[in-house]
């Protein structure tokens, strides 16, 4: 249960977010497998646990955990193309006539209703986690793309979700920039062996290191030349460790074995147990982690009007 990315999103007004509530209100957006004409569906499902019966919406000391999932039929492009190809080459050879572009158009939607039903199914799950009490969301994705999928449909299930993706006051890539520079992070962080540099101006070069001494002259030069870094591993505490870059994308999260091995003995012999004391001793961790890592990064900024 534990989350591999993080997305985080202000909560920027109080909202009804209640187990009961979201309950009820997730209900009518639930998944659902695509038609035989569908490209894909999108809803909610069960966080924890399968069947009708298992609720959408777990919470444990505060904290809830919903998840989203999205089914699709996948065609390959090239596959379509080629129908496309054989049918245009057919009608022009037959008919002794050009078919243009809008002719072609419909009969790739043709094409595509009938390959349709044929097609296989991708199905693809969501975690997102809401902690009222830290006026947070938080999704398991380093893609804004699909953290948003969820975010839109929980607010139209909900009615209303005021949120926007957090920022800080001062640019991630200076602060991170500083970091490697003086070859110490801020306190409780430390800087691992890998990092991104990327060139300032435009079309400007981009290196990628890994378990890379960042404070060899290499890198020294490359910080000297002006290259900014937008990509940084580090470790919090001895409990977590992830990849930070300039956009406050959280990649590759781990959490430390003496945390996994925490969470298994509250579990117990229940695997849903198991899941249930590793998103509680996570989202316990998250709440004193998200807070020191925004103030390193110079503090949360606050749009004006909000």
């Amino acid at each position: 249960m534990w989350f591999r990315n993080l997305l985080v999103y202000r909560l920027t007004q109080d909202v009804r977010l209640d187990p009961e509530t979201l309950e009820t209100a997730l209900a009518n957006k639930r998944a659902r497998p695509c038609a035989s004409q569908e490209l894909s569906t999108y809803g909610f499902v069960a966080p924890f646990g399968k069947g009708e019966d298992a609720p959408l919406v777990h919470t444990s000391e505060g904290f809830t955990l919903i998840a989203a999932r999205k089914e699709e039929r996948i065609l390959p492009g090239s596959v379509v193309r080629d129908a496309v190809k054989e049918k245009v080459d057919e009608i022009e050879a037959e008919q002794m006539r050009k078919v243009y572009k809008k002719e072609k158009e419909q009969i790739k939607d043709e094409i595509l209703q009938a390959f349709l039903p044929r097609a296989f199914i991708r199905k693809s799950a969501t975690f997102a986690a809401i902690a009222p009490s830290l006026g947070l969301i938080l999704v398991d994705s380093s893609s804004a793309k699909r953290a948003e999928d969820l975010l839109s449909t929980l607010r139209e299930a909900i009615g209303s979700l005021p949120v926007r993706p957090l920022s800080v006051k001062v640019a991630p890539s200076a602060t991170l920039t500083g970091w490697v520079q003086a070859q110490q992070a801020s306190e409780g962080f430390y800087v691992l062996d890998e990092c991104e540099l990327r060139d300032t101006h435009e079309d400007g070069g981009v290196v990628r290191c890994k378990r890379q001494d960042l404070t060899s002259d290499e890198i020294t030069q490359h910080l000297g030349a002006g290259k900014q870094v937008t990509q940084l591993a580090l470790a919090w505490q001895d409990k977590l460790s992830f990849v930070l870059d300039d956009k406050l994308v959280i990649k590759r999260l781990r959490f430390e074995d003496l945390l996994q091995d925490q969470a298994e003995q509250d579990g117990g012999e229940d695997a849903l147990g198991q899941m249930d004391a590793s998103f509680t001793l996570m989202m316990m961790t998250f709440a004193e982690f998200l807070p020191a890592l925004f103030e390193a990064l110079g503090g949360e900024e606050i749009p004006q009007g909000i």
